[in-house]
Parts: C-alpha cells; structure tokens; sequence
C-alpha cells in the first residue's frame, strides 16, 4: 500500500532553467532530512522555451521520493498552480516560488506547524533576502507567529512565496482567480484573493515564522521596485473591485487606504527611494486596478449584447 502523502510541494516555473537548479537542490535537501515525514514535489512548466523542460526531467529522474511534472502552455502564475493543484495528493499543500530556496527544515516546520493549528488552515512562513544585493522587497521578517484578523484585507500578511494549506481548504474555496497573478490581466494578488476567500469562509490564516525560504528575486534598481510596488497596489485595486459589491470588507479597505493618504504628511515612508509620497501612490495605483476591474466587466457585459 502507498504510503499517505504529508506535504505536496508545488513549485511552478517559466523560462529559469538556470536558477532553478538552487530551488531544485534545496527542495532535495529538506525533502532528505525531513526522515519521518512523507513528501511529494509538483513541479509546473508554464510554457518554458529554455531548456527548463529538460532539466525538470532530469532532476525528476534523480529522486527518490514523488515528483509529478504537469505542463500549462498559457502564461500565468495562477493558471500554473491550478494545473499544478490538480496533481497535489497531500494532507498538506505547500507553494514556493521558482527563485526561493528552502531551508534544510522546511517540511518538518510545515508539518510542526499545522500540529499546532486546528481545521481548516493556511499559514504563511518568513521569507529572508537570498542576496544582500538584491533590494529588501518580497520579504517576510517577522521573528513571531501571528494570526491575520479575520475581518481585514490579508494583503501582503503572508506570500505565495512561502505559503500552505490544509487540503479542505482548497475543497471550500476553490481553485485561484485566473485573471490575477503574474502573466495574468491583474499582475498580482492571486495569493491575496485566494486569503481573502479563506478567511471570509472562516479558514484560520496565520503566519509561523519557522517556515524559512530565501528569495533570490534578483531585483536591484529602484525602478524594478517601483514597478513591482505598483503592479502589486494595480492587483489589490483589481480585488477591491470584484469584492466590492459582495463583502463589505473590500470596501472598508478601500476607505482605510484613502485615509491612509494623510500619513505621507504625518508619517512618511522613506523606505523607497523611487516613490516619494508612497500612501498616495498605493492609492493611484489601486484606482488603476480598481477601474481597469471594471472597465474588462463592462466590456464582457457588453458584448454578449452585439
């Protein structure tokens, strides 16, 4: 009889063929160590046209627990997890990024951490800077365990970089919002989105900050950062949208972001050099998303008229 599958670890990748071999070597080693826990790796193509196919199959070859390789022709993150979703057999579902590396103790920490978590449950970790040379954005440094309230907006709590969940809770939500994520409509917040339908439903989201991966994002220059900043503020407008007429949530998020507009003058953010009232930029770019959300609904709407 095969053994029950603790944790399916879904890594989903595109055109990395040459970093991915430090994401694929940490996966090794923490699947190696954690003795007493039983995992599988979901590893997702999503339209390389490197040699990422080939060297996927290779490192499949070479192991000697579960991998699964699934293959989605159509660019976006959220698309590749749900094709990757569909292969995950374990009590437990983990994600990280293609240019995360995990730490030696990863499963056995995500196994540890559900024990002290009950029902249905996701839980974010912490996500340290791989390269002192890459600038301190997409990180998580929290040092304690914290638990998101239920009735706020969870963007930015924890990350797709380093998230995972309970089997049920996939079954209560569904699958992600294809129109998010990167190499989607929205650029960001397929992470947040699939929070936010959680926690309306009640799911526990909690971050445990044992759950350690290291990002190499490889990110530099400020313009980099300011692009990503904004992709990210376009993405949450985009959500707001779509939740607006359904749950009074994103409606409160809204009125705390324009509120929050007053502390670029009280309490500036200096942390971005490329942005210079960094509140006021949040907000412009989520009434891009905001309005970019609706302007695709009206033009669907539209043309099943014509």
């Amino acid at each position: 009889m095969t053994a029950a599958i603790d944790v399916s670890l879904l890594v989903c990748t595109r055109n990395r063929a040459g970093s991915l071999v430090a994401t694929l070597e940490s996966v090794e080693r923490a699947a190696t160590y954690a003795r007493n826990t039983t995992v599988e790796v979901v590893l997702v193509d999503n339209g390389s046209v490197d040699s990422t196919p080939q060297r996927l199959a290779q490192w499949q070859a070479g192991q000697a627990f579960p991998v699964h390789l699934a293959h989605e022709p159509h660019p976006g993150l959220a698309r590749a997890r749900n094709a990757g979703l569909a292969h995950c057999t374990g009590r437990i579902i983990a994600m990280t990024d293609d240019d995360c590396v995990l730490h030696q103790d990863y499963f056995a920490a995500v196994c540890a951490a559900f024990e002290r978590a009950s029902g249905p449950a996701i839980i974010g970790g912490r996500i340290l800077l791989g390269n002192p040379a890459d600038l301190p954005v997409t990180i998580k440094l929290e040092d304690h365990p914290m638990v998101a309230p239920s009735r706020g907006f969870p963007g930015g709590f924890i990350m797709g970089a380093n998230l995972a969940f309970t089997a049920d809770v996939l079954r209560l939500t569904g699958c992600f919002d294809e129109r998010f994520g990167a190499g989607a409509p929205f650029v960001s917040a397929e992470d947040t989105d699939f929070l936010f339908r959680a926690a309306g439903l009640g799911v526990a989201v909690l971050y445990d900050p044992l759950m350690v991966v290291d990002h190499h994002h490889g990110r530099r220059h400020i313009d980099d950062e300011t692009r990503l900043l904004a992709g990210y503020s376009f993405g949450d407008g985009a959500l707001y949208a779509k939740y607006l007429v359904s749950d009074r949530r994103a409606l409160r998020a809204i009125v705390e972001d324009i509120l929050a507009v007053r502390f670029d003058w009280t309490r500036p953010v200096a942390t971005h050099a490329g942005i210079k009232r960094f509140y006021w930029f949040r907000l412009r770019h989520k009434a891009r998303g905001f309005a970019y959300f609706w302007s695709t609904v009206l033009q669907r709407s539209m043309s099943r008229f014509l």
